[in-house]
Formats: structure tokens, C-alpha cells, sequence
């Protein structure tokens, strides 16, 4: 095996954003109820990396029990982005991660596949200054497994010499779908800090 290829999700991996995002998640059910809310964020920390309308879906079909409206997903997209986006703008880096991206930088190329909307991902590592690192920053939609599929072919990669770096289920899931290699990071898949850095 050699190593072509490294994709990194974005939250939990490369942002220590995971917190915010989830206090946002629970302002948004916090006027439904603490049952409501606690459900959602449940939910939410179960699903980490699915997009933020999938789990909007979610809430209104299995917590309301009725359908979201178009245009009740697009405002609470826009109330998301309101409480989480100005906190993802300042959080801190995942330890260890700069080390790694300085370290792999110009040696293979790198990737962001993640379930955050394409043009905040862009906005916010941009931002940052993060952007460089990367041949590609790639969100949602289409899901996490879709984007890691593309972001192979787009890169003329095999799969099974591409690393997903990621934080939840999800990318693992996206990692085994499209054929690659994927290491855990943080609580949920104990993979521990970067050690390859």
C-alpha cells in the first residue's frame, strides 16, 4: 500500500467546532421543549458529519411528526448559521492537526469531504487561512459517501490508497462505501490524536 491521497473532515478533525454546533442544534428545539431539544441533540451527536437539513428532516418528522416545508428548512438553515457561525470562525484548531497538515502539505494531496454546506466550509477555511492546504474543500450536499467518491475520481486516486481522517460514524461509513482507508479521531472512534503528524 502507498499512500496517494488524504481527506480530512472538517468538524472535530480540523475545527474543534463539534461543541458550538451542538449548542446550535439545541437552540433550535430548545422552543419545542427540553424533550424535544434533548432528543434532537441526541440525535445529532448519533449522526455527526450528516447534513444539518437531513437532521432537520429528522426532528420534524419524528419529534413533530409532520414534513418540514421548504421554506421552514431554509430558515432554519439561516438560524443555524446565525448561532454557530461567528463561534466556527473563532474556535480553536484540533490539537495536533496544523502539525499534520504542514507536515503532508506538497507530499500528497489533501482534501476536506464534509456534511457542513460547501460555501461555509469555504467561507470559514478561507477565513482562517486553512484554504492552501487543501487541492479541494468539498461539503454537502450530496451526502459525506457521495463527496468521498468524487473527490477520488476527481484526484485520479485509488480508493484503497486514499485516508479519511474523520471524528463520527459517518465518515467511517464514507470511508468503507467508497473503498478507502479511514482513521478515527476523538471520543467517538478512539483513534486518538494525530500520531502521524
Amino acid at each position: 500500500m502507498s499512500l496517494q491521497c488524504l481527506v480530512f473532515d472538517c468538524d472535530g478533525v480540523i475545527l474543534d467546532s463539534v461543541p458550538v454546533k451542538t449548542r446550535a442544534f439545541a437552540r433550535l428545539a430548545e422552543p419545542f421543549g427540553p424533550e424535544a431539544r434533548d432528543r434532537f441533540v441526541m440525535y445529532h451527536t448519533v449522526h455527526g458529519g450528516v447534513s444539518r437539513y437531513k437532521k432537520f428532516e429528522w426532528f420534524f418528522r419524528e419529534v413533530l411528526e409532520r414534513e418540514i416545508s421548504e421554506e421552514e428548512s431554509a430558515q432554519w438553515g439561516r438560524l443555524f448559521a446565525q448561532y454557530a457561525l461567528d463561534e466556527v470562525r473563532r474556535c480553536p484548531l484540533i490539537p495536533g492537526v496544523r502539525d499534520v497538515l504542514e507536515t503532508w502539505s506538497g507530499r500528497l494531496p489533501l482534501y476536506v469531504c464534509s456534511g457542513a454546506p460547501e460555501e461555509e466550509l469555504l467561507l470559514v477555511l478561507r477565513e482562517r487561512q486553512l484554504d492552501a492546504y487543501f487541492a479541494g474543500i468539498h461539503g454537502s450536499p450530496p451526502a459525506k459517501a457521495q463527496v468521498l467518491e468524487r473527490i477520488i475520481r476527481d484526484a485520479g486516486v485509488e480508493a484503497e490508497n486514499t485516508l479519511m481522517v474523520g471524528d463520527a460514524v459517518t465518515d467511517r461509513d464514507a470511508a468503507e462505501h467508497a473503498g478507502a482507508l479511514f482513521y478515527g479521531v476523538g471520543r467517538e472512534l478512539r483513534g486518538g490524536p494525530f500520531p502521524w503528524g
